[in-house]
Protein backbone atom coordinates (compact mmCIF):
# COMPACT_ATOMS: atom_id res chain seq x y z
CA UNK A 1 0.00 0.00 0.00
CA UNK A 2 2.51 2.53 1.11
CA UNK A 3 6.47 2.06 0.16
CA UNK A 4 7.92 6.01 0.89
CA UNK A 5 6.54 8.04 3.92
CA UNK A 6 7.33 10.98 4.84
CA UNK A 7 6.87 12.27 8.08
CA UNK A 8 6.49 16.24 8.93
CA UNK A 9 7.68 17.26 12.33
CA UNK A 10 8.97 20.39 13.91
CA UNK A 11 9.27 19.06 17.52
CA UNK A 12 5.18 20.34 18.66
CA UNK A 13 2.81 18.48 20.51
CA UNK A 14 0.86 17.65 17.08
CA UNK A 15 4.22 17.02 15.45
CA UNK A 16 4.92 14.45 18.36
CA UNK A 17 1.41 12.63 17.32
CA UNK A 18 2.26 12.69 13.79
CA UNK A 19 5.54 11.47 14.05
CA UNK A 20 4.73 8.22 16.53
CA UNK A 21 1.45 7.51 14.30
CA UNK A 22 2.95 8.13 11.02
CA UNK A 23 6.19 5.77 12.63
CA UNK A 24 3.72 2.61 13.55
CA UNK A 25 2.02 2.60 10.10
CA UNK A 26 5.50 3.01 8.26
CA UNK A 27 6.43 -0.02 10.32
CA UNK A 28 3.69 -1.93 10.11
CA UNK A 29 4.08 -1.62 6.22
CA UNK A 30 7.61 -2.26 6.22
CA UNK A 31 8.16 1.06 4.38
CA UNK A 32 11.09 3.69 4.17
CA UNK A 33 10.91 6.39 6.20
CA UNK A 34 11.93 10.46 5.62
CA UNK A 35 11.99 12.83 8.26
CA UNK A 36 11.26 16.51 7.64
CA UNK A 37 11.72 19.33 9.79
CA UNK A 38 10.64 22.96 8.90
CA UNK A 39 12.43 25.25 10.01
CA UNK A 40 9.63 28.60 9.50
CA UNK A 41 11.58 31.87 9.62
CA UNK A 42 8.59 34.41 8.86
CA UNK A 43 8.55 37.93 9.55
CA UNK A 44 7.90 37.46 13.21
CA UNK A 45 11.43 35.25 13.84
CA UNK A 46 12.98 38.18 11.65
CA UNK A 47 11.74 40.61 14.45
CA UNK A 48 13.14 39.04 17.14
CA UNK A 49 16.31 38.46 16.15
CA UNK A 50 16.35 42.25 15.53
CA UNK A 51 15.31 42.81 19.36
CA UNK A 52 17.80 40.08 20.56
CA UNK A 53 20.25 38.90 18.60
CA UNK A 54 21.00 35.75 18.47
CA UNK A 55 17.91 34.39 19.05
CA UNK A 56 17.88 32.43 15.48
CA UNK A 57 21.07 30.58 16.30
CA UNK A 58 19.62 29.38 19.75
CA UNK A 59 15.96 28.41 17.80
CA UNK A 60 18.03 26.88 15.41
CA UNK A 61 19.94 24.44 17.80
CA UNK A 62 16.76 23.62 19.56
CA UNK A 63 15.40 22.13 16.04
CA UNK A 64 18.47 21.09 15.23
CA UNK A 65 18.48 19.01 18.74
CA UNK A 66 14.92 17.87 17.97
CA UNK A 67 15.24 16.77 14.77
CA UNK A 68 18.16 14.42 16.03
CA UNK A 69 15.92 13.20 18.62
CA UNK A 70 13.44 12.37 15.89
CA UNK A 71 15.63 10.41 14.14
CA UNK A 72 17.46 8.31 16.98
CA UNK A 73 13.42 7.30 17.66
CA UNK A 74 12.85 6.18 14.04
CA UNK A 75 16.16 4.76 14.01
CA UNK A 76 15.52 2.66 18.09
CA UNK A 77 12.23 1.81 15.44
CA UNK A 78 14.25 -0.43 12.87
CA UNK A 79 14.32 2.32 10.21
CA UNK A 80 17.27 3.38 8.73
CA UNK A 81 15.77 6.86 8.19
CA UNK A 82 16.83 9.53 5.22
CA UNK A 83 15.80 13.12 6.48
CA UNK A 84 16.94 16.36 6.69
CA UNK A 85 15.85 19.89 8.23
CA UNK A 86 15.29 23.05 6.32
CA UNK A 87 13.93 26.82 6.74
CA UNK A 88 10.96 27.93 5.03
CA UNK A 89 7.44 28.15 4.64
CA UNK A 90 6.67 24.65 6.03
CA UNK A 91 3.51 24.10 3.26
CA UNK A 92 5.86 24.32 0.37
CA UNK A 93 9.14 22.80 1.85
CA UNK A 94 7.01 19.88 2.75
CA UNK A 95 5.35 19.50 -0.78
CA UNK A 96 8.83 20.12 -2.20
CA UNK A 97 10.74 17.60 -0.66
CA UNK A 98 7.95 14.77 -1.19
CA UNK A 99 8.29 15.40 -4.74
CA UNK A 100 11.68 14.89 -4.28
CA UNK A 101 12.15 11.47 -2.43
CA UNK A 102 8.57 10.57 -3.98
CA UNK A 103 6.85 9.73 -0.72
CA UNK A 104 3.08 7.58 -1.38
CA UNK A 105 2.09 9.51 2.03
CA UNK A 106 3.27 12.55 3.96
CA UNK A 107 2.37 12.66 7.51
CA UNK A 108 1.52 15.71 9.15
CA UNK A 109 -0.21 17.37 12.62
CA UNK A 110 -3.06 18.83 12.74
CA UNK A 111 -3.26 21.88 15.11
CA UNK A 112 -6.41 24.06 15.44
CA UNK A 113 -6.16 27.42 15.00
CA UNK A 114 -8.77 29.93 15.20
CA UNK A 115 -10.07 32.35 12.44
CA UNK A 116 -7.03 35.22 12.58
CA UNK A 117 -4.36 32.20 13.19
CA UNK A 118 -6.16 30.46 9.91
CA UNK A 119 -6.19 34.18 7.87
CA UNK A 120 -2.19 34.80 9.13
CA UNK A 121 -0.88 31.63 8.54
CA UNK A 122 -3.09 30.32 5.43
CA UNK A 123 -4.01 26.49 5.14
CA UNK A 124 -1.29 24.41 5.08
CA UNK A 125 -3.41 21.21 4.73
CA UNK A 126 -5.15 22.63 2.03
CA UNK A 127 -1.78 23.62 -0.08
CA UNK A 128 -0.71 20.12 0.55
CA UNK A 129 -3.72 17.97 -0.69
CA UNK A 130 -3.49 20.13 -3.92
CA UNK A 131 0.23 19.92 -4.18
CA UNK A 132 1.71 16.50 -3.28
CA UNK A 133 1.01 13.73 -5.57
CA UNK A 134 0.70 11.27 -3.15
CA UNK A 135 -1.90 10.65 0.37
CA UNK A 136 -2.25 13.30 3.34
CA UNK A 137 -2.55 11.49 6.49
CA UNK A 138 -3.47 14.73 9.11
CA UNK A 139 -2.84 12.56 12.08
CA UNK A 140 -4.90 12.92 15.42
CA UNK A 141 -4.37 9.73 16.87
CA UNK A 142 -2.46 10.18 20.17
CA UNK A 143 0.05 7.14 20.25
CA UNK A 144 0.53 7.27 24.13
CA UNK A 145 4.50 7.23 25.63
CA UNK A 146 3.64 3.72 27.01
CA UNK A 147 2.67 2.65 23.62
CA UNK A 148 5.68 3.62 21.82
CA UNK A 149 8.12 2.60 24.39
CA UNK A 150 6.78 -1.02 24.04
CA UNK A 151 7.02 -0.47 19.69
CA UNK A 152 10.47 0.45 20.14
CA UNK A 153 10.92 -2.45 22.69
CA UNK A 154 9.48 -4.68 20.20
CA UNK A 155 11.84 -3.49 17.57
CA UNK A 156 14.83 -3.99 19.68
CA UNK A 157 14.03 -7.58 20.31
CA UNK A 158 13.22 -8.12 16.89
CA UNK A 159 17.19 -6.62 15.34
Amino acid sequence: MYDRVLLAYDGSREARTALREGALLARKFACKVFLLCVVSEGAGVQIGEAAMPGGVAIMRENYQALFDDALDKLTQLGFKPEGKMVYGEPALEIAAYAREVQADLVVVGHRKKNLFERWWSGQTSAYLSDHIGCSLLISRRTVTDDEFKTAIEAAKEKA
